[in-house]
């Protein structure tokens, strides 16, 4: 039985180093990694590259909002200028405004230009000017004309008082005659005869309706540009 022990415990020593070696060579076949619990050696799973996100646009600047276009003027003024004297009548149709000032006798001038943001700003001949502002029924500024100035303050009129103009050619000789009619009724103009001033019949307002050196003419209300 003694000679049995040392046999024994040899043999127990045998089998626990086939163990280990078959245990070291299973592990050295696999790399060193874990044991595949599914038994398939699959390669270990690799992360794929995260997609490449495009570079977002710029945001495109927002558009600038569309300022609706001033609605254009439309107003006819008339009086009498500061201090009395001549009158004054400014007729705008569509941003286009003509003014006649005048005294009755012979002194007159016509102008034109624009009417625009509260604004007159108006030309005639040989330098005429007129300059104001417009607002609140009234127009107020200043005509210079052949070596004079007129300043003004008058009120938004309706018809029949207003600026109303006549041209035609009577016996080879070229009319134009201007007529201010003002709140009251009473009428202010000059009638230019080959540029010859004299002072202006009155006009029937509802017709324009006027009769100059004998011959039958017709006013009518001034819109627009002069020709």
């Amino acid at each position: 039985m003694k000679r049995n022990g040392p046999l024994l415990t040899l043999l127990a020593g045998l089998a626990l180093a086939a163990v280990l070696i078959t245990v070291n060579l299973i592990v050295t076949a696999r790399g060193g990694d874990e044991p595949d619990p599914a038994g398939f050696g699959a390669a270990p799973a690799t992360t794929a590259p995260a997609a490449s996100v495009p570079p977002s646009a710029a945001p495109s600047a927002e558009p600038s909002p569309e300022v609706a276009p001033a609605a254009k003027v439309n107003a006819v003024w008339a009086g009498t200028v500061d201090g009395g004297g001549a009158s004054i009548a400014i007729s705008v149709t569509d941003g286009v405004a003509v003014a006649y000032l005048c005294d009755g006798k012979k002194a007159e001038v016509w102008l034109q230009g624009t009417a625009a943001d509260g604004k007159l700003s108006l030309t005639g001949k040989k330098g005429a000017t007129l300059t104001g502002t417009f607002g609140g029924g009234k127009a107020t500024g200043t005509v210079t004309a052949n070596g004079r100035k007129w300043t003004f303050t008058v009120k938004a009129v309706a018809k029949p008082s207003g600026l109303y103009r006549a041209t035609a050619t009577v016996r080879d000789a070229k009319v134009v005659g201007g007529w201010i009619v003002l709140p009251d009724g009473s009428q202010v103009g000059v009638v230019s005869v080959d540029d010859v001033p004299q002072p202006a019949p009155a006009i029937d307002p509802a017709t324009g309706a006027v009769t100059v050196d004998g011959a039958p003419l017709t006013a009518v209300p001034v819109t627009g540009a002069l020709e």
